[in-house]
C-alpha cells in the first residue's frame, strides 16, 4: 500500500478531504486505501455526517455544492436544498479503486461484524497491524 489515509470523525469535512486525496492518489497510480474507525465508522454505518460550525448554514452549504459538484462530488437534493453527498463521495472512491476498511476494534465496539456496508472490508486486528505496516505513507490516526 502506497498511502492509507485513516478517517476517525464524522466530520463531512474530514472524509470529503480524505477521499478526494485518496482518489487523486489512485488515479496518479499508488495502491491507496482509508480506514475507518471511531465515528467515521458509525457514521458510515449510520449514514449521519456533521459539519464543522464555520462550514455549516445555508450560504456555506450552498457555496460548498457548486464548487464540489465542479470537482466531481457528487450532490445530494436539488435547488436551495442541495449540499455534497457524503456517502455517494464513498461510493465513488470505492468504484475508483480506493480500498475501504473497517477498523476490526471499532468494529466490534459498534456490534457491526455482521452489518458493516457494502464495500467495507472486514479486518481482523493482525490484519490491520499488517495493512498499517505495510503502508508507505500513513496519514491520520486511530
Amino acid at each position: 500500500m502506497d498511502l492509507l489515509v485513516i478517517l476517525r470523525d464524522a466530520l463531512a469535512s474530514s472524509f470529503v478531504g480524505g477521499l478526494l486525496t485518496a482518489m487523486s492518489a489512485k488515479q496518479a497510480g499508488r495502491e491507496v486505501g482509508v480506514l475507518l474507525t471511531q465515528e467515521a465508522l458509525a457514521a458510515v454505518a449510520g449514514g449521519t455526517f456533521g459539519w464543522p460550525r464555520e462550514l455549516s448554514g445555508q450560504e456555506m452549504r450552498l457555496t460548498l455544492a457548486d464548487q464540489g459538484a465542479a470537482l466531481g462530488i457528487p450532490l445530494l437534493g436539488r435547488g436551495e436544498g442541495r449540499q455534497l453527498d457524503v456517502n455517494g463521495l464513498l461510493g465513488k472512491a470505492r468504484e475508483a479503486g480506493v480500498a475501504v476498511y473497517a477498523c476490526p476494534t471499532w468494529t466490534a465496539l459498534l456490534d457491526l461484524q455482521d452489518k458493516l456496508p457494502a464495500g467495507l472490508k472486514s479486518l481482523e486486528p493482525a490484519g490491520m497491524i499488517a495493512l498499517i505496516e505495510k503502508s508507505k505513507h500513513v496519514v491520520g490516526a486511530l
